[in-house]
């Protein structure tokens, strides 16, 4: 099969920041809309005071947008580093919440100086590493610890149980126990998160309004009409039930006095080495992939320097755990909206990360009107779009094989870690390749022929397996040839070419095209693809892939 991209026209050149400033501060008052319950959300699912969260986001917005490439990124705390701060805060404080958060704080520190040190050595490409299947398992199992904790939060009970599949046996009793005023509030905050968009197709001027303004602006006035102010009880159905001030985020008088510092009497214990590295590694493959995602999006198609964009982010990390916050990565859902509002530059996150200073210098007492079961829910909605049931069903029209992957990082994260679970996904996709016919050896050393054609063309021949564990080595020898005009990368006498190849060819397609060279894939004529879908698997010879179903 041979495919072939028409080049196109070169994009626009990137707007200086000054003559974009009007649409990106409107871009960032909108995403800061967005960002100032998720911030404080993220940070109380994950053990850490309310502030820390909006701390985090400051830091990413008004410093890390000016040493990272990433021009539309928003960077601050992310749902998908959740399991791992709360984590910490648990097993470093050994009872003590204050403690644990402050020794958290300092592991935060100690990764930050492992990504800078990640983004000197120039290991930014590793986000074309890791298979998507392993990634998404990885971010659904998140997405699944999150709605079971926060949809306790969200009924206005406190569970029993701590690991997620007993919080999630755990979630009938608290229906049955849930206290109406509270429940009430989380469970019309769900609805208008998920309703927002039918919504907005019926009333046109909600599609100007963020789906988290549109629940602060239920929520907050349901909370002043239930006086969640004030400790007290009230009946409903024949039960009394407390409601109070506890319901409701808690915020320091002034920023300053927010500010911690951390504890870093346990830094090399083996509980803070474990947490160091999942920071370090997970933050960066979540903060690689979301900015490489964000290009994708970039109406102007710039490409961003992922080791600076790296750099950026742990120094922006460096800062928040050094004064209290939250660790950061470059955050698809936030960059997403920035992008829909017309963002244009970098200004757009310092913009959002200014507004989010002003607010909290300026306006605490607002903050501390929102009620925790709001919060909850704009939590529990992250989760389910994480751990969405599409998902499944794309990954399994990508192949049965992927699915198997996909379930299997998914379920060992759940029930251990997620270091555990992401390693474990990776050893089975390599047992999946070793059984598909790949050699031990091909798996991390690709054979790969070169032959200059002249005039500007260059074939690459591979053979053996072209799989994510080999790709970054052809990775490597087309950027070698980053003068040639076409390229055509030859996969006949590959036995095995996995998905994440396909998907990274396929993206490298769309890129030599945007610069109006050419890459050319041929050769899989006779491979067999392990599904219809057309970035499958694929394996030569007549016999029946692993994982295909018939």
């Amino acid at each position: 099969m041979q495919q072939k991209l028409p080049p196109v026209a070169a994009s626009s050149p990137e707007p200086a920041d000054g003559r974009s400033w009007k649409s990106d501060i409107v871009s960032g008052f909108l995403v800061f809309l967005i960002a100032l319950p998720l911030c404080l959300g993220i940070a109380m699912a994950s053990g850490f005071p309310p502030v820390s969260g909006i701390l985090t986001a400051v830091v990413g917005g008004l410093i890390s947008s000016w040493l990272g490439s990433a021009r539309l990124t928003i960077k601050g705390p992310a749902a998908g580093l959740i399991v791992i701060a709360l984590g910490a805060v648990t097993d470093l404080g050994e009872g003590d919440g204050q403690l644990g958060y402050r020794r958290a704080l300092a592991t935060i520190v100690v990764a930050a100086v492992l990504q800078i040190l990640f983004a000197l050595l120039r290991t930014g490409k590793l986000g074309d590493f890791f298979p998507s299947s392993v990634v998404h398992g990885m971010l659904a199992a998140i997405g699944v610890i999150i709605c079971s904790k926060q949809l306790h939060t969200l009924l206005g009970v406190a569970p029993k149980a701590k690991e997620p599949f007993a919080l999630l046996a755990e979630v009938p009793r608290s229906v049955a126990n849930l206290n109406p005023e509270i429940a009430f509030i989380g469970v019309v905050s769900l609805i208008l998160l998920f309703g927002h968009a039918v919504l907005a197709r019926r009333v046109t001027f909600l599609k100007r309004v963020p789906a988290p303004l549109l629940v602060l602006l239920f929520a907050v006035p349901m909370g002043i009409a239930f006086d969640l102010e004030h400790e007290h009880t009230f009946t409903f159905a024949h039960g009394v039930f407390p409601v109070g001030p506890r319901f409701l985020v808690n915020l320091p008088g002034n920023l300053l006095s927010a500010i911690t510092f951390p504890d870093f009497s346990a830094v090399f214990s083996a509980v803070s080495l474990k947490y160091i590295a999942m920071f370090a590694l997970v933050g960066s493959i979540e903060s690689l992939l979301s900015a490489k995602a964000v290009d994708m999006l970039d109406p102007q198609k710039r490409r961003s320097d992922l080791d600076k964009d790296l750099l950026a982010t742990g120094t922006g990390n460096l800062l928040a755990g050094l004064l209290g916050g939250l660790p950061m990565i470059s955050e698809i859902v936030r960059s997403s909206a920035n992008i829909g509002y017309g963002a244009k530059s970098r200004l757009s996150n310092f913009f959002h990360g200014l507004f989010l200073l002003l607010f909290v210098a300026f306006a605490p007492m607002l903050i501390h009107r929102i009620p925790l079961a709001a919060l909850a829910a704009m939590l529990v909605f992250t989760g389910v779009r994480l751990a969405s049931p599409s998902e499944f069903v794309k990954t399994f029209r990508i192949g049965a094989e992927q699915l198997a992957i996909f379930a299997f990082t998914l379920v060992l994260t759940l029930a251990t870690d997620l270091l555990v679970g992401v390693a474990a996904g990776i050893v089975l996709k390599m047992v999946v390749h070793l059984l598909n016919g790949a050699s031990l050896t091909g798996l991390f050393r690709p054979e790969i022929e070169e032959r200059n054609t002249g005039e500007g063309r260059v074939v690459l021949h591979v053979r053996n397996a072209a799989v994510f564990t080999n790709f970054l080595k052809l990775k490597k020898r087309l950027a070698s040839h980053s003068q040639a005009q076409y390229i055509e990368v030859d996969l006949t006498d590959a036995k095995l070419v996995d998905h994440t190849v396909m998907e990274r060819l396929h993206e490298l397609e769309d890129e030599f095209s945007r610069q109006g060279r050419h890459l050319h894939i041929r050769g899989l004529e006779q491979h067999r693809s392990f599904s219809t879908h057309p970035l499958s698997a694929r394996k030569k010879g007549p016999a029946s892939p692993v994982g295909l179903s018939s």
